[in-house]
């Protein structure tokens, strides 16, 4: 099983994930974006955005696949992805897998996402890529509210203005697992 927390920068995904962890100590935490800065140190990315290289889209899938059919543990996955077509391109591939795919997006209004992406460090003692950092994840908001209506159907949308702790406690009622269970089988 996979446990995509989706949502724009700072919606709370990894804060999401990190609550899950303890609560699912067998699961694994997959961040696709550790693919993207593996593909930046080895090719260009024209756009800037490395979810526009085809191959980054096909090594997250793969990767995702491998992990559950080898270690037969569920995935955790915090990352946003909201363009229609990468979306269907990755779960895709991971239904096709026969993979059962958990779909959380996180709903935060604009004020909150700017709010908690100025409270962050990006790039530490680097003023001017902290600003490039932050502006990017800035223009990103737009584009990641209004994907809200793009998103696969079966897609769980949640308040992501909640604690994370009431946060987990819906996810893991979805995918049944009260929130005080720390155990379960694994695999798809």
């Amino acid at each position: 099983m996979i446990v995509w927390v989706n949502g724009a920068f700072g919606s709370g995904k990894s804060t999401l994930v990190d609550e899950l962890r303890p609560r699912r100590p067998e699961a694994l935490v997959y961040d696709p974006e550790m693919v993207g800065y593996v593909l930046r140190e080895i090719v260009e990315v024209p756009t800037g955005d490395f979810q526009d290289l085809r191959l980054w889209r096909r090594q997250v899938a793969s990767l995702a696949v491998g992990l559950v059919e080898e270690y037969r543990r569920p995935v955790l996955v915090p990352m946003t992805l909201v363009d229609p077509a990468y979306v269907d391109e990755i779960f895709g591939t991971l239904k096709d897998a026969g993979i059962d795919v958990h779909h959380f997006f996180l709903k935060v209004s604009r004020e909150v996402l700017e709010r908690r992406i100025d409270g962050r460090i990006h790039a530490p003692g680097d003023p001017e890529r902290e600003e490039r950092v932050r502006r990017w994840c800035k223009d990103r908001i737009g584009p990641c509210m209004a994907a809200a209506d793009t998103l696969p159907g079966d897609t769980v949308f949640l308040d992501g203005e909640l604690p994370p702790q009431a946060l987990a406690d819906q996810v893991l009622a979805r995918i049944g697992a009260g929130p005080d269970r720390s155990q379960s089988a694994g695999g798809r």
